[in-house]
């Protein structure tokens, strides 16, 4: 298993990835699992027609259009994870109509990285998400390979809000 390492930095505003180079130029080919872990967890898998988007009047179900029939063409899996539909989800507890927010991000992710460990790129994962405060949850993820902790990740701040330029009305002030 042969890849470039892709370098990311984030922002409120857009998250950036890039491939790394070498200092000869070359690129880099080290931290595959990394970059395959990167994929999984930084973008958006499809959601289900029945499942309840952030925004209820669109129909965007996002996830990757390479996704149909992936097990079947190539032996692969759905990229993604389902954690953007909790973008706007209330942090709710067990009793809640649409069940606990944290055991769902917990099980999106879960379910992203799942694949991993199926097809043997990884022995075995752990995820834990924790309420830290009042509204945000954190994500921890940790991929072994073998006995030992391979990676460790901690995914935070689903719920912030996206920090937007002031809009002036035409009678200069903002609302």
């Amino acid at each position: 298993m042969t890849d470039v390492r892709i370098v990311s930095s984030a922002s409120l505003r857009e998250t950036v990835a890039d491939w790394l180079l070498l200092k000869n130029g070359l690129l880099d080919q080290r931290q595959e699992l990394g970059n395959i872990v990167k994929v999984a967890l930084m973008t958006d898998a499809r959601s289900g027609p029945d499942e309840i988007r952030p925004d209820p009047d669109s129909d965007d179900r996002r996830g990757w259009w390479g996704d149909l029939d992936c097990d079947t063409i190539w032996s692969g899996w759905p990229i993604g994870t389902k954690n953007w539909l909790l973008e706007r989800a209330k942090i709710s507890d067990v009793y809640s109509w649409e069940g606990q927010t944290l055991y769902r991000a917990e099980n999106y992710t879960r379910q992203a990285v799942m694949p991993l460990v199926n097809m043997r790129m990884c022995s075995g994962i752990t995820v834990q998400a924790q309420l830290v405060g009042t509204q945000r949850i954190d994500v921890r993820v940790t991929f072994y390979r073998g006995p030992n902790a391979e990676i460790d990740l901690i995914f935070q701040d689903l719920w912030a809000a996206m920090l937007t330029e002031p809009v002036l009305s035409p009678y200069g002030w903002t609302p």
